[in-house]
């Protein structure tokens, strides 16, 4: 029996304003089998209507004029019985044929809470089938057989095999001697005193008569005859006396330069980069991160009419880090996850991450490359690739999502593509916990 009959759909309430966008989620959760309680758009539906019909997932397509709605029914969205779906009006408007299908098979797995995202069948991939073919041969039969086996064979066939008739050997031909042989032949031969050396000379020979001390031509700087011991200088009388002990005392420890700075602001950061189908990229990535991170996680996802405070609360209910908003003047700090705005961005004081007043936003090359990272969700801005690659270049830690819910892969896809780490939401997040631990 399948797991879905076992487990089956929750029911959904379904909201979106009326448009394209609410038309194919609608097909979606239909092609799911999910059973819809609840179609309405946001801003007319209020909190007691939502939390009467009790549905178990709320599927939202969002949009910037449903913001304050949301906002609104926080207090129903924020349930732990409940589970809440996102996903982008405009993707969702376009969706068609593959697409639609493709998302209709998450939809279900995000119901279900899995991660079984193949269409039907699939499952039966990994079975055996019997395939067509010859026997083995005797060859491949014994492929596997020791290398004694081969040679036995090939000696014995070795009379048989024909010999070339065209070919006759050289008369001064011989078979070749084996290493031992060769060396038995060396030592048997007596080895001849080489020309250069020059006859020994008699011990009772004369010595050569010494030069007048006069004649120049006969002096050298290295007398070969006798070696003059060498002349050691005597020390000084005032010389004080060796005192082999060390002066433990005195000794000193280099200190070290903290990883953390006074303030207790961070030395690097990991920065999220995503854009369109990133809310849902991003939640994931933020659900399996570990609370007690021992680095900050930086959040740029550019939204229309700037509403970055929505973000965080939507951020807040799957993350098991603290989801805050960043703020100029602020310190940067190791197991938060902070949401930047458009006119935020970070700098290095005194050894830690600050948040600064930028009005260009967060940059990419004003990260400390050996204690930061950046990773490019689905939707990334490809004007960053530059200074992204750059960073890695310089030590950073750089990655960029596949899988099949990366709608827009150009940024990602081209970091995976110059050697960078890959993986989807999941899998990054597991690679950031393993590369900075968890504080204690």
């Amino acid at each position: 029996m399948p797991a879905n009959d076992l487990n089956p759909l929750p029911l959904v309430a379904l909201l979106a304003r009326v448009g394209p966008a609410r038309e194919r989620l609608r097909e979606a959760l239909a092609q799911a089998g999910a059973t819809v309680v609840l179609e309405e758009d946001p801003n007319s539906v209020d909190a007691e209507t939502l939390g009467g019909v009790d549905a178990g997932a709320v599927l939202i397509a969002l949009e910037p004029a449903v913001e304050d709605a949301l906002e609104r029914l926080d207090p129903v969205l924020a349930s732990p019985e409940l589970t809440v779906i996102f996903d982008e009006a405009e993707l969702a408007a376009r969706r068609e044929g593959w697409e639609a299908q493709r998302w209709a098979r998450h939809l279900v797995a995000k119901l279900h809470g899995h991660q079984d995202v193949l269409p039907p069948g699939s499952e039966q991939e990994g079975l055996l089938q019997p395939e067509p073919g010859l026997p083995q041969t005797p060859a491949e039969r014994h492929a596997d057989a020791p290398l004694e086996f081969h040679v036995r064979e090939a000696f014995d066939a070795a009379a048989d095999v024909p010999t070339d008739g065209l070919y006759t050997p050289p008369e001064a031909y011989s078979e070749p001697m084996s290493l031992e042989e060769a060396l038995a032949a060396m030592q048997a031969t007596p080895a001849a005193a080489p020309a250069s050396v020059p006859p020994p000379v008699p011990v009772d020979a004369p010595a050569a008569p010494r030069a007048p001390l006069g004649d120049h031509s006969s002096w050298s700087l290295v007398d070969e005859d006798t070696v003059a011991p060498p002349a050691v200088p005597a020390a000084p009388a005032s010389a004080p006396p060796v005192n082999d002990a060390f002066d433990t005392p005195s000794l000193s420890l280099v200190e070290l330069e903290p990883e953390v700075a006074p303030d207790g602001s961070a030395p690097g950061a990991v920065l999220v980069l995503a854009g369109i189908g990133g809310p849902d990229a991003l939640r994931r990535l933020l659900a399996a991160l570990p609370a007690g991170l021992a680095t900050p996680v930086l959040v740029y996802m550019r939204l229309d009419g700037g509403r970055y405070g929505n973000l965080v609360k939507q951020m807040a209910r799957v993350s098991a880090l603290p989801v805050l908003l960043a703020e100029s003047d602020q310190p940067v700090l190791a197991g938060n996850a902070y949401i930047l705005p458009d006119d935020v961005g970070v700098a290095v004081r005194n050894r830690g991450l600050h948040f600064t007043a930028d009005a260009q936003g967060i940059q990419v090359a004003a990260l400390p490359p050996a204690h930061s990272a950046v990773v490019l969700l689905s939707g990334s801005d490809v004007a960053v690739l530059d200074d992204v690659l750059s960073l890695a270049v310089a030590g950073a830690w750089v990655a960029g999502q596949t899988g099949d819910g990366c709608y827009d892969p150009v940024a990602a896809n081209a970091v995976v593509a110059a050697g960078m780490a890959a993986g989807d939401p999941p899998q990054l997040a597991a690679a950031i916990a393993e590369r900075w631990g968890v504080s204690e």
